[in-house]
């Protein structure tokens, strides 16, 4: 099997940029656009607005019409648009709609998943509008308990059968369309992505999402066989002729291509931009010339297509890169043009009343229409775009390939030498050896820089929006004060449910990026994250894992794990087994002290561990449910945790080689004046710079970087690879004065007492779980119990970021 990548054509021509010239602002004579994950963006082409996250776009036999299903957060919907004129030329709102998604040969139906309704939607196709007829229920007796979510779609070509499969039961469906019920069900190995059938409709070819395989399903006997190919499997092509399959797997960022004849793999393509085994391309869209000559692989997260010439079959040669939107999750193709989706569009953006659905069924039952505008929430901002490209001359795409790299801030030597500062206490690769031998790392939940520390007059914050200023968390403050303030970081994700994967893997996968909002959106699904469900897990593990290989030692205070229960095997005998894990009703001062009598017990064996991860997120709040703990009290409870822990640590024998990172898991869109994904972030320590002001530019993952080069651990994706390590934040003289701890200004114990539509809001919150409240309404709630019930809360803020100079990459330090 032969392996071929695109990295040779890596030009030298590459711009990493100082993380102090990183600001936000309007974009730059660059013309690119500054995400605020540190990736850049500057697509090509003409473009068309589309809903929030389009997943799938289907052409119709003809060519003639295209259809997209929109299955972000907020507004669901499908689209029609005219492909040759570059149009829309019809829309229908719908309650839940989901991946699946194809027209039938005559083109007169369009066949859509339903999502968690468990059934598919048959729309008739008439003068190019749609109109809802009948909806195909898979399962009507399954649902609500048990959850099937069709995902692909396949009809043969006399319209009579309908394949689907499903990513809940992790099932195929096979469907009679003249009747409207399901003939059989088949069960899979794992959930399941999508479908294709062969032009001679003997066989059905399924993308096992969470099994690494494709199913391959005889049509006339029923039997199943399988291909195995890389990690998560999810887009499925055929050439007209049947004869090779194309199978993008997003985690192992490769297209695998299989002979057809005899189901081998006869190659696989690596779409990276640099020889990595680093997840963080994910590839997941699959398109070919008409000519079938070119090969179009849409790499969501390097926010780019890789092209390749696949003319002569097992001998695939690398042709470049095509900038595109943020997080293409598909491409077809239209004779000369390249048609992609952006899942997330052009940019960060502003946070006007972006609106939620409201569940609102037609005559057919499905879902229609109507909407809340109103409402607004941070998982419905990213509005998609469909890129329109001229399939670009030899010339033009080497001019392509070299924006695509200017865009990246990932390169292969980051991977093995990170930026940095001769003498820092920080190590710019694994070999050299660090001061710091213990890393303490407290993962707290949702807040914005702005809500915290936006009354501290040397940063740049917002008073207006602050609502925890320094009454309410005296500790913070004095971190923020006497070690460094950091005022210009970013987290990675938007929610808890890609929070904690990118809190403690640097990543998350496709399955997560493209279910969390179905589920954050009242749809259906289940969290997923934090040991849930193993199809959100990263290919090669979260940090314990890497930690395991290396030899070094590690422990979860309650990330992951609850009372010393875990789903995940490389935490069993590395947890605390009192320390609970998600639960607003239990104090931080009461996990400060568990850890702490932990801690001294380890202390006096010599056996503290070199990384020890700690959960305290009573910052998240219960609102102002009539009896819990007011919002201003759990605040000050989770300031005081911190403080406590931190006093005891500073006052240890370890302190000297201890550091101490404390960052948000999500922003969870509460307000800030520069974007919602501004956050918080404290580093404590020795070798911590005292009474400093960082503006640099951070983010989640570059803060694990920072954590992973003191540790001797390699990067675990693209993203901490080609993050900025947090140099400017340490010294390598250190000062051994310990942080005492700040008494509370505030009743940390005062309850909820008032009645009022805030508080009977409140009660109806479920608080067992993280963010199973819309955190709009949370954050709503939590502003009116400061400012008052009849204040307005200004909407979240999302910007673009740009780039005012080019530096030199940091690697030829």
């Amino acid at each position: 099997m032969k392996i071929k990548s695109l990295f040779g054509l890596a030009v030298t021509l590459i711009t990493a940029l100082n993380a102090q010239a990183q600001l936000p602002g309007k974009v730059g004579q660059t013309g690119q656009v500054l995400l605020p994950n540190g990736w850049k963006l500057s697509p090509v082409g003409t473009s068309l607005p589309l809903g929030d996250l389009p997943l799938n776009i289907q052409l119709s036999p003809s060519g003639k019409m295209l259809a997209v299903t929109n299955n972000g957060q907020s507004t669901q919907s499908i689209q029609l648009i005219d492909p040759v004129n570059e149009k829309l030329i019809d829309e229908k709102v719908i309650g839940k709609l989901w991946y699946g998604l194809t027209f039938s040969r005559d083109e007169k139906h369009l066949y859509a998943s339903g999502g968690h309704d468990n059934w598919i939607i048959d729309f008739d196709i008439r003068n190019k509008k749609l109109i809802p007829a009948d909806t195909i229920k898979l399962a009507p007796a399954a649902y609500p308990k048990n959850k099937v979510c069709a995902t692909g779609i396949a009809v043969n070509k006399a319209n009579t059968l309908l394949y689907t499969v499903t990513k809940e039961d992790n099932s195929l469906y096979i469907v009679d369309l003249v009747t409207r019920q399901v003939k059989s069900t088949i069960k899979l190995k794992a959930e399941a992505y999508s479908c294709l059938l062969s032009p001679d409709e003997k066989t059905l070819y399924i993308s096992v999402w969470n099994g690494g395989e494709v199913a391959c399903y005889n049509t006339a006997t029923g039997a199943i066989t399988s291909i195995p190919v890389g990690s998560h499997p999810n887009e499925l092509l055929l050439n007209k002729k049947g004869t090779r399959l194309f199978v993008a797997n997003a985690n192992d960022n490769s297209v695998s291509i299989i002979n057809t004849a005899n189901n081998k793999i006869t190659e696989v393509v690596s779409t990276s931009l640099f020889p990595t085994h680093l997840t963080g391309s994910t590839t997941n869209g699959l398109a070919l010339s008409s000519d079938e000559k070119t090969l179009y692989i849409a790499n969501a997260d390097n926010n780019c297509l890789a092209v390749f010439d696949v003319s002569k079959q097992g001998s695939s040669q690398s042709r470049g890169f095509i900038p595109v939107g943020w997080y293409p999750t598909n491409v077809k193709t239209l004779g000369n043009k390249i048609l992609v989706s952006n899942g997330k569009g052009f940019t960060s953006m502003a946070n006007p009343r972006g609106p939620m659905p409201i569940k609102k069924a037609d005559n057919s039952g499905v879902h229609m229409g109507a909407t809340n505008t109103k409402e607004q929430y941070i998982g419905g901002l990213f509005k998609g775009t469909l890129s329109f490209i001229n399939a670009p001359t030899p010339t033009q795409l080497k001019v392509f390939t070299k924006q695509v790299y200017a865009n990246t801030p990932f390169t292969d030597r980051k991977e093995k030498m990170a930026p940095g500062i001769a003498g820092n206490p920080i190590p710019r690769s694994r070999a050299d050896k660090s001061p710091i031998k213990h890393v303490f790392y407290i993962i707290k939940e949702n807040r914005t820089y702005d809500q915290v520390l936006g009354d501290i007059t040397k940063g740049n914050g917002d008073t207006s929006l602050c609502l925890f200023g320094y009454k309410v968390t005296p500790n913070l403050h004095a971190m923020a004060n006497e070690f460094v303030l950091a005022d210009n970081f970013y987290v990675d994700a938007e929610v808890s449910a890609d929070g904690h994967n990118w809190s403690t893997a640097a990543y998350a996968t496709d399955y997560i990026e493209k279910t969390w909002p179905t589920s954050y959106g009242g749809r259906g699904g289940d969290y997923g994250s934090e040991g849930v469900r193993t199809a959100v897990d990263p290919r090669d593990g979260y940090i314990w894992d890497y930690c395991k290989r290396a030899g070094v030692t590690y422990r979860s205070y309650g990330e992951f794990a609850a009372y010393g229960k875990t789903t995940i095997k490389a935490l069993h005998g590395h947890l605390c087994v009192k320390m609970p894990g998600f639960n607003l009703n239990i104090t931080d001062r009461f996990r400060e002290n568990v850890w702490e009598h932990d801690f001294d017990s380890l202390l006096n064996i010599n056996q503290v561990p070199q990384l020890n991860i700690v959960r305290m997120g009573n910052d998240h709040t219960s609102g102002q449910r009539k009896g819990a703990v007011s919002v201003i009290g759990a605040v000050a409870d989770n300031d005081q945790g911190v403080g406590m822990l931190l006093e005891h640590l500073s006052h240890s024998p370890i302190w000297k080689e201890s550091v101490v990172f404390i960052l948000e898991d999500d922003a969870q869109n509460g307000s800030d004046h520069i974007d919602a994904h501004r956050s918080p972030i404290y580093v404590v320590g020795p070798y911590v710079k005292r009474n400093t002001v960082a503006h640099g530019m951070y983010s989640t993952s570059g803060a694990l970087r920072t954590m992973e080069l003191i540790l001797g651990l390699p990067p675990m994706s693209q993203y901490d690879a080609a993050a900025m390590p947090m140099y400017d934040c340490f010294t390598a003289t250190p000062d051994f004065k310990p942080f005492d701890l700040k008494p509370a200004l505030v009743d940390v114990n005062r309850r909820n007492i008032a009645v009022n539509k805030s508080s009977k809001l409140s009660d109806t919150f479920n608080l067992a779980n993280e963010d199973k409240v819309p955190d709009l309404l949370l954050n709503e709630v939590i502003w009116k119990a400061i400012k008052g019930e009849n204040s307005v809360m200004p909407a979240p803020r999302r910007s673009a970021f740009v780039v005012l100079e080019q530096k030199k990459d940091d690697d030829d330090d």
